[in-house]
């Protein structure tokens, strides 16, 4: 591998809610003895789900699967409503840490529900965040995936609202958009875009280097949304080799020249450090800076009563007052991906 220059984009990496979830899933493997269950897969990147999986968490489809009283985390992609109530039947400690931004949509197709409206999504067919959201009120929405899928809708004889995944790009969801308004020309959107900040900010930050590169390296898994994503926002502007690896070891051993490296929204750092450690280029590392990212979404509110309750059985079996705040009160400056590494860390030791 002869590389001469890795252009780095920047933001790349975690969100705000991959943060969150991950952070919010550490703090339970800590407070609790494993197993801790988690529905579905916390984010979509498999060395992430790997890592879990070695402190003690088991991920289930089902949450029949998670037995009566177990400690139990909601994935950041959003539950449907039944999968929410029938979780917190049987006396589970249930921390729900979907995406603030999930959530949003969530109500949006709610309220648009509840005043009549058929609700066209732009989602992707078996994605966790398009299953959930759909199902808050299914008989109120119509699922598309291209202008295409617009043009085959009935005329539902209501007014149309138009919602979308969160995890789109950007590219791909305003085609639909826009044959959707041209087809229901009253067509109700809502005021603030549904598109996640951080996969719109990943993919501007990778069209300002792609163009320059003889290759662009996308880290994070397969069955990441904005991930894959990247991967066609590369080839769309103008890099004509681009590779997904999970980890540094999926590298091909032939990259060469202008090499540009960014990594999905579930993708940790540590990856990106290991595939920069592996180019090893020769005329060192140019970062290419879009926009600076300041989001923080604090922890779920059913994770903070958690840790209340914790402190306060805590400190009448010790016969002392709590003190302090609680620890996850404001994480903002406390990477997920630390507190991965150092709970792997405590359990190696």
């Amino acid at each position: 591998m002869k590389v001469d220059k890795v252009l780095l984009a920047e933001p790349r990496g975690f969100c705000a809610g991959v943060e969150m979830a991950i952070k919010a899933l550490a703090w339970m493997v800590r407070i609790f003895e494993p197993p801790v269950y988690c529905y579905h897969e916390i984010v979509h990147n498999a060395l992430v789900v790997e890592e879990f999986r070695r402190q003690g968490v088991i991920f289930v489809d089902d949450v029949d699967q998670v037995p009566a009283g177990a400690p139990l985390m909601l994935s950041a992609h959003g539950s449907a409503p039944e999968v929410e109530q029938a979780a917190s039947s049987g006396g589970r400690a249930v921390v729900n840490a979907v995406c603030p931004l999930v959530t949003k949509v969530h109500h949006e197709l709610k309220v648009r529900a509840s005043k009549g409206y058929t609700v066209v999504y732009v989602g992707h067919a078996g994605h966790e965040e398009a299953i959930g959201t759909m199902a808050v009120s299914p008989s109120a929405v119509r699922l598309v995936e291209t202008e295409e899928d617009v043009a085959r809708l009935d005329d539902p004889g209501t007014p149309v609202a138009l919602l979308a995944q969160t995890t789109l790009p950007h590219d791909e969801w305003s085609g639909v958009a826009e044959a959707a308004k041209a087809r229901f020309p009253e067509l109700w959107t809502p005021g603030r875009s549904d598109l996640c900040y951080a996969t719109t900010n990943r993919q501007s930050a990778l069209r300002a280097l792609a163009g320059r590169c003889d290759a662009v390296v996308v880290i994070g898994s397969a069955n990441s949304s904005n991930t894959v994503s990247l991967t066609h926002v590369a080839t769309s502007a103008g890099c004509g080799r681009v590779i997904r690896v999970n980890s540094a070891d999926e590298l091909p051993a032939d990259l060469s020249g202008v090499v540009g490296v960014t990594a999905g929204a579930s993708a940790p750092e540590w990856l990106v450090s290991d595939v920069l450690a592996r180019l090893s280029p020769s005329e060192g590392i140019e970062t290419v800076f879009t926009v600076e990212e300041d989001e923080y979404f604090p922890p779920p509110r059913d994770l903070r009563d958690l840790l209340r309750s914790v402190a306060a059985a805590a400190a009448v079996a010790l016969g002392t007052p709590p003190v302090g705040p609680l620890p996850a009160a404001d994480d903002r400056h406390v990477p997920a991906a630390r507190m991965l590494a150092e709970h792997r860390g405590a359990i190696a030791s």
